[in-house]
């Protein structure tokens, strides 16, 4: 294939992808948010409630490394959540001085009915595909991802959302072999809760070190 042809058909592909990126999320996505929720919730403010369910983030931090915003972005999008009743704060015994982030029962309520919507959607839409063809598919996509990711400058500055579409994996983590943005942050603050955990005898000492 010459060159020029094959450029064209790259380009063609991107576009592709991102045609297809943007009506699942343009498209399909605020949909089914408008369906469960009506106009009460913005994709973003969804996001968060996923962030909260199936990650181990509990925190305005964590959030708004997940979402690449600031800290103070992301706490007013959580106080609207507050406010709406989707969210929880709390503050956890073992660090008084931060605030601990939890699904209230509506956000809950409102994240199952969603996920359900999302599932017989998808089903209508793809469920007459090859179960093989869908499997390349996939990991083609993944294959591109982790090549974009590999060929960024500062990958560890890249925050793809994974946790809430792949789980427990980080498409960044297994590119770069390093951790994005989120996972640094959560990290940093799991060593910090860590150390504020430690028991301090009678005697005043830390515990940390040798003893005397």
């Amino acid at each position: 294939m010459e060159q020029q042809d094959a450029q064209r058909l790259i380009n063609d592909l991107l576009g592709d992808a991102h045609v297809f990126v943007a009506a699942v999320s343009g498209v399909m996505e605020n949909a089914l948010l408008e369906q469960v929720a009506g106009h009460k919730l913005t994709l973003s403010q969804l996001k968060i409630l996923k962030l909260i369910d199936v990650t181990e983030a509990h925190h305005v931090g964590d959030v708004a490394a997940f979402l690449g915003v600031s800290d103070a972005a992301a706490s007013k999008a959580v106080d609207r959540l507050v406010r709406q009743n989707y969210l929880r704060r709390s503050v956890p015994e073992s660090d008084r001085r931060s605030t601990e982030l939890t699904l209230a029962a509506a956000g809950r309520k409102l994240l199952r009915r969603y996920e359900a919507a999302k599932n017989r959607k998808l089903m209508a839409l793809f469920g007459d595909l090859d179960e093989k063809e869908v499997r390349r598919a996939s990991e083609f996509l993944e294959r591109l991802t982790r090549g974009i990711v590999n060929g960024s400058a500062n990958p560890e500055e890249i925050c793809l959302q994974c946790g809430i579409y792949l789980k427990k994996r980080c498409l960044v983590r297994d590119a770069a072999r390093r951790d994005c943005n989120y996972q640094k942050r959560r990290k940093s603050r799991q060593v910090r809760s860590d150390v504020t955990e430690i028991e301090i005898p009678a005697g005043g000492r830390s515990g940390l070190g040798p003893p005397s």
